[in-house]
Order: structure tokens, then C-alpha cells, then sequence
């Protein structure tokens, strides 16, 4: 059988972190607490009530959803937004395809910082976009005094930047966030003349910063070529619900509202979202104990005479290793399975209960001996 294969995927295989049976999983940054039994109660209430309802299309502008975001936002980072600021769809994944789709796209470039997410360069090649990559400094921070030539030499329709990184966990400064905001400004793509770049701070892991750190949420009102992408799947522990959402300028969400697929979040979603919204204080007390266990989880690595990169995230990049593959193999054998990602010689962690962290730590002690 012969079919048309597109050119551009050829020899690609499909994303995803391994998926395996063992005792402690700490390699996809899950909030490792399950839902309260109270919220379990409220979800199914909500999404029972929803199902009276699935003969008919969900809200296709879901703006109860986004006002309940917006409330959110602005008790977690005291930035007030109008639902219209808000966009939402299946995953912060989704959000940043539809990105790309309505700025980015043939003859035009998507530019981000490595490392980085790696599922950036395939949203550029869903999109049919350029994906160009920047190597950051040696601590993970980004080359300031490169900004402007990067800028005027790519002339990137969009850029990614995730603050706190995944994997790095290292958080953006307040510098260089500004930074890159000038940077952008007037350095659209070139078949848009004076357009600034569109830049996409994706703050997935937001809700774990240390205490000081900026949002970009609060650069919102100075520039509107800027758009926060969040996610519910790490602080709201709610990874098997898949919404993730932005605030931005209204115009950015209205661009935005072209390339959705119709009634792309389903009545169900919708329900369960707003249900979990609704326990959002309850999650942010469980945010802070795991911030306090990740502080611990650095503290105990460097003991042990590990280099630990300062980490605003529920996750730990350690290292480094001449044969980290040996390290990760070593614990997967006692049941332990974490993430071989980042630059050469790193390994990355995600935060466990204690009971889990504290099997991840007897592991590592037994595999470094």
C-alpha cells in the first residue's frame, strides 16, 4: 500500500515520556496528591449535571469558565483580567498549537531558548513554521547582550519562553523579561512591516515560583504583544483533566478564536474545570508544601555533592554525570523511574510525597555508591 505520506514528518515517532508500571513515577511533573475527596464529590457533581445537557453543543465562548480563570489569576497573582483576556482549550499543548497557528506558520518563524520544552519544536512543525533555537548561557539564563542582535537577524513571528523551564526549572528574571520585551518591539516578521513579535511566557509550573519571583502576568499591562500561558494539570493536580489557558490582549484572543476547531472544550470539561476553580485556596496550601519539598529535595541532592540548578518548578534537574544513563537505569531497577532530559550529564526529578521521595533518595544513595 503506498499513501501520502507528509514529507515533513518523516522519521518523527510520536511525543511522550515513558509510560511504565513501577513503584514511584516522578518523570512528568505530576502533582503527586491525588484530588480531595471533597473535590472528587464536586467534580462529579458538576459533570452529572453536564450530562443532562450533551444532546446539545457545550458553550463555545465558555465565558463562565474564563471568568472564573480571571478570578483565580487574580487572587494567585494579583493581576485582574477581563474574561475576554482569557483563552482556554485542551491542554496549555492545545493553547500554544492554536499560538502558532493564527501568528506563526509558513514563511515565518518561531524562536525560543535551549534548552526548553521540547515539545516547542513540534508545534513549529505542526505549523509549518521555522523553529529557530538559541543556546542559553552556561547558569541557563539567556545572553542579554545577544537580544537584539537575535531579534533583528530572525525576525521571529513568535517566541517561546517557559518561566520556570522545563527542564531547567530556572524562572525568568524580572531583567530578562523586560529584555526580551524590548527586544521584540518593532522586530516582527518581515512580511508584517513594523509588527512587534508576539512573546508567549509559558508559566506552566508558575504556581511553584519562589517567593519574589515576577509573573509575566504583571507585564501584561505594558505590553500587548505579550501572552502568559498557565495550565490546571501541575498546581490544581488535575493533569488527567487537560485544560490549560493564557491571558493576553483582547485582540490576541480574538485571533485566537479564528483557528479553534468549533466547540473545541467539551460541556464536560467545562463543568469540572470550574468545579476544581472552585477549591483553587485548597490547592494553593498544597502548592506550598510541595514547594517546600522541592527546597528539601535540592537541599538533600547537594549533600549528597550533586550540582542542583536553582529550581522555581515541582521538579529538580541534577547532575551532572559522566554516564547519566547509568544513573537512570540504576534507579529504574529499584523501581524508581525518573527523566533522562536536558543537556548531557543532567537528570530531572519531579517532586513525590515523602514516602516517595525518600524511596527516589535511598535509590540514588545505593546507584552513586
Amino acid at each position: 500500500m503506498s499513501i501520502p505520506y507528509r514529507p515533513a514528518l518523516a522519521g518523527f515517532e510520536p511525543y511522550g515520556a515513558p509510560q511504565l508500571d513501577v513503584p514511584v513515577a516522578l518523570n512528568v511533573n505530576e502533582n503527586p496528591y491525588a484530588p480531595s475527596p471533597a473535590l472528587i464529590a464536586d467534580i462529579a457533581s458538576a459533570v452529572a449535571g453536564a450530562a443532562g445537557t450533551l444532546n446539545r453543543y457545550p458553550d463555545r465562548e465558555f465565558l463562565d469558565l474564563r471568568q472564573d480563570l480571571a478570578d483565580y489569576l487574580a487572587v494567585e497573582s494579583k493581576v485582574r483580567l477581563a474574561p475576554e483576556q482569557i483563552w482556554a482549550a485542551n491542554g496549555s499543548n492545545e493553547v500554544m498549537l492554536h499560538i502558532l497557528q493564527a501568528f506563526a506558520g509558513p514563511d515565518r518563524s518561531v524562536l525560543t531558548f535551549i534548552p526548553s520544552y521540547s515539545m516547542y519544536p513540534e508545534y513549529a512543525r505542526d505549523t509549518n513554521s521555522t523553529m529557530v533555537t538559541v543556546p542559553r548561557k552556561d547558569d541557563f539564563s539567556i545572553d542579554l547582550a545577544e537580544l537584539s542582535d537575535i531579534f533583528a537577524r530572525y525576525r521571529p513571528a513568535v517566541v517561546l519562553l517557559a518561566s520556570p523551564n522545563n527542564p531547567t526549572g530556572t524562572a525568568l528574571s524580572t531583567d530578562e523579561l523586560t529584555a526580551v520585551m524590548e527586544a521584540s518591539i518593532g522586530n516582527g516578521p518581515e512580511d508584517a512591516p513594523g509588527s512587534d513579535c508576539l512573546v508567549v511566557v509559558d508559566e506552566a509550573y508558575g504556581e511553584f515560583r519562589r517567593d519574589g519571583v515576577l509573573s509575566a502576568l504583571e507585564l501584561l499591562s505594558t505590553y500587548d504583544n505579550l501572552a502568559v500561558s498557565r495550565t490546571m494539570s501541575k498546581a490544581f493536580g488535575a493533569a488527567g483533566l487537560r485544560l490549560g489557558y493564557l491571558g493576553t490582549s483582547r485582540e490576541i484572543v480574538d485571533q485566537l478564536r479564528i483557528v479553534r476547531m468549533p466547540y473545541h472544550l467539551s460541556a464536560l470539561t467545562q463543568a469540572a474545570a470550574r468545579a476544581a476553580l472552585a477549591h483553587s485556596s485548597e490547592q494553593l496550601s498544597q502548592v506550598q508544601g510541595i514547594r517546600e519539598a522541592r527546597n528539601e529535595m535540592a537541599e538533600r541532592l547537594s549533600s549528597l555533592g550533586l550540582e542542583v540548578a536553582p529550581s522555581d518548578a515541582n521538579f529538580v534537574m541534577f547532575g551532572t554525570f559522566p554516564d547519566r544513563h547509568r544513573i537512570f537505569a540504576d534507579l529504574l531497577d529499584r523501581g524508581i523511574l525518573i527523566r533522562e532530559v536536558g543537556p548531557d550529564g543532567w537528570l530531572r526529578v519531579s517532586v513525590g510525597t515523602p514516602e516517595e521521595n525518600d524511596a527516589f533518595f535511598a535509590a540514588l544513595e545505593e546507584a552513586l555508591a
